[in-house]
């Protein structure tokens, strides 16, 4: 069973247009399978399940869709908090939340503290949200610690630059799922999945439930994670 698994949560758009709807249907319908997917994970044991929710990418997208979307992210605040009090889950945003309208922040901090104490699980939605932006980020805090003499260049090591990561505490990706059929990771995570196991499925997210989210742990089920070293070599060990 992976202890973390991300998900870049893509169609919805597609899955509209085939159907003759408005992306924003297609966006609604998609919060139908964040709670399903969101409940699986839960029921299976996940520990912590992250959720490509809007990249910094989104903000190019036309105004009325990206006010669409921030109505969508209050509405899963809204709805979804009885769920995580009464399930101990965790929520945790990450992201260059200073983007958000202060209305839509303000909701995602509410709901964060509310759950803070929760331990049975944590969702973690990436929100205004860039890879390469959340390296850069660490990078500047680690040099701002050079500077003020409290860090030397030389300590600087994979372990100091994953703790100064906007996901500093949790355990990297064990498993990355990508619906909709795309063959990327759209500058998802980048340094945290550098071991993560790819899944790639042609399903739209709006019909990516429960069925394709334990197919999908079946598959990694089957991979023999290596972590570079030989066939065999980790039973050895062990």
């Amino acid at each position: 069973m992976p202890r973390h698994v991300a998900v870049i949560m893509d169609g919805n758009g597609r899955w509209a247009g085939a159907r003759g709807l408005s992306r924003l249907q297609g966006h609604r319908k998609g919060k139908d399978s964040v709670r399903e997917v969101v409940e699986t994970a839960r029921e299976i044991g996940v520990e912590v399940l992250t959720l490509f929710a809007f990249s910094t990418e989104n903000w190019s997208r036309p105004p009325s869709e990206v006010k669409a979307l921030m109505k969508l992210l209050r509405r899963y605040c809204r709805t979804e908090l009885s769920r995580m009090m009464r399930y101990g889950i965790r929520l945790k945003v990450v992201g260059n939340l200073r983007r958000l309208p202060p209305e839509v922040l303000s909701d995602l901090r509410s709901v964060e503290a509310e759950t803070r104490d929760n331990d049975r699980m944590t969702v973690v939605l990436a929100v205004s949200y860039g890879g390469r932006q959340d390296i850069v980020g660490a990078a500047r805090q680690l040099a701002r610690q050079v500077r003020d003499g409290e860090l030397k260049p030389e300590q600087i090591n994979e372990s100091r630059l994953a703790g100064s990561l906007m996901t500093a505490g949790l355990p990297d990706p064990d498993l990355l799922i990508r619906t909709s059929g795309e063959l990327r990771i759209s500058n998802f995570l980048l340094w945290q999945c550098a071991y993560s196991e790819l899944y790639f499925t042609d399903v739209a997210w709006p019909d990516f439930r429960r069925d394709q989210f334990l197919e999908a742990i079946n598959w990694y089920a089957q991979r023999d994670r290596r972590f570079g070293r030989a066939t065999g070599e980790l039973a050895v060990e062990a």
